[in-house]
């Protein structure tokens, strides 16, 4: 398959950030009982806001709707924490998904997006300075706003490249009769686009289990 004139693989690198492990997050999901209700619910849930990413250019934006939605914080604003001792250069996988040669600047962005104290999700974006304003590369090298809210006026859209559910109604039970979801239920990666289709923007995106936020009554 190919986007842009360019291959699109399953990079070992993008496959390496995909699967990695899983820090302690500050804020945890809820304990959802071990009940056939509650097992269709979290499906139900992450299946819905996997088609609302799916449907959506803005993780952000999405996010700050889900957020909302289900009661998580408030105000549901998201905010990004860099985590820049995680930042490196991009790999050549990436390079290729965006076009850029060996001697094209490529910078990197490790976040947690969180709405209050929850982290809802963990993002490596790989961009490339030359397709943003000055303005948006100021924001985005001396403050931790999140890339989606600051290369908004750009009209960009989103093309999905593999999107992967990580837990299933059929996963095992914790010892306590609770619901053992992983640290990671969600995982996308995806290219943002210009209007013109090129890309500036590639994404790895881990969703935690924090994004089930409560179980059913």
């Amino acid at each position: 398959m190919f986007l842009f004139g360019l291959p699109v693989l399953l990079p070992v690198v993008f496959l390496a950030c995909l699967l990695a492990p899983a820090r302690a997050l500050e804020q945890g999901p809820a304990r959802w009982p071990d009940t056939p209700a509650a097992r269709r619910a979290a499906q139900e849930m992450l299946a819905a806001l996997n088609t609302e990413l799916l449907t959506h250019p803005s993780a952000t934006a999405t996010l700050e709707r889900w957020c909302a939605a289900h009661g998580i914080a408030a105000p549901s604003e998201i905010r990004a924490e860099r985590v820049r001792e995680a930042e490196g250069e991009a790999p050549a996988e990436v390079r290729a998904l965006l076009g850029a040669d060996a001697s094209t600047p490529v910078r990197h962005r490790r976040v947690r997006l969180r709405c209050g104290a929850t982290v809802l999700s963990e993002a490596d974006n790989y961009y490339l300075p030359e397709r943003l304003t000055p303005q948006m590369n100021q924001v985005l090298d001396s403050t931790d706003t999140p890339f989606g809210k600051v290369v908004r006026p750009l009209g960009f859209g989103r093309s999905t490249l593999d999107s992967r559910v990580l837990w299933s109604a059929d996963a095992p039970a914790a010892a306590d009769g609770t619901l053992a979801f992983p640290a990671f239920v969600l995982t996308h990666r995806a290219v943002l686009t210009l209007p013109d289709g090129i890309p500036f923007s590639a994404l790895i995106e881990r969703y935690t289990a924090a994004v089930l936020p409560a179980p059913p009554h």
